[in-house]
């Protein structure tokens, strides 16, 4: 009988102890599957926010933002380095080396455009760089709010750091063919804010000048719009 009741005894002991350990190892499964799942969703918003980092400094490239801080206000451009790559980047170097500081608008016209970046106040050039190849077939039309890059009319490829706001519909600056007086004028970028500062520099007040090389100005502003600062600001 004694016999009978300590393996009785010992059978109960067994059973708890298999239950304590099953349950125990539930615990530290449950503990362990729940671990995981917040790793995966850890590394997963990790991944997300990796990707959102990526794609906003890719969209930076392709497209940088310029604010032209001038006497008249700010006019804030975008610029498009996936059509016009070589321009923008040229522009770019320029802005970078703040050449544009303390330049004007020396020709505007309120049916026409706004051109700035290559003279001081008194008129004179300031030095640039080698000329940049001309983009104008890449497609942007001289629309209004649209930002190109002034040339020498017989010269195709002869940009530097002079541009210039569309404020009218100018197609005849389009690309048309191969010749100096067809092949166009640079569009890249346009507008996003401060239209009507462009509009404004526009419509300022005009007279007829010469530069310090002797370069006849038609419609100089009398009171001169200066580019205070051009930067990237995103």
């Amino acid at each position: 009988m004694q016999t009978a009741q300590r393996f009785l005894g010992s059978c109960c002991a067994l059973v708890i102890l298999l239950a304590t350990v099953a349950l125990v190892g539930c615990g530290q499964s449950a503990e362990d599957g729940q671990d995981n799942t917040d790793r995966s969703v850890g590394g997963e918003n990790a991944s997300l926010a990796k990707g959102q980092t990526d794609s906003s400094q890719a969209d930076r490239r392709r497209h940088p933002v310029v604010k032209i801080e001038t006497s008249l206000g700010d006019i804030v451009v975008k610029l498009d380095a996936e059509k016009a790559q070589l321009t923008v980047n040229n522009f770019l170097q320029y802005v970078h080396q703040r050449h544009y500081d303390g330049t004007i608008f020396r020709d505007v016209a309120p049916e026409y455009a706004i051109v700035g970046g290559a003279y001081t106040k008194d008129l004179a050039k300031k030095p640039t760089g080698i000329p940049v190849y001309n983009e104008a077939r890449n497609g942007l039309t001289n629309l209004p709010g649209t930002i190109a890059m002034a040339r020498e009319p017989d010269m195709i490829d002869s940009a530097t750091s002079g541009f210039f706001i569309n404020l009218a519909k100018n197609a005849h600056m389009d690309h048309r063919d191969d010749t100096p007086e067809g092949y166009g004028y640079c569009v890249f970028g346009r507008v996003v804010e401060g239209m009507e500062v462009a509009k404004r520099i526009g419509n300022a007040e005009v007279h007829k000048a010469a530069g310090k090389d002797g370069s006849p100005f038609e419609r100089v502003p009398v009171e001169p719009v200066v580019i205070k600062s051009i930067r990237v600001v995103r």
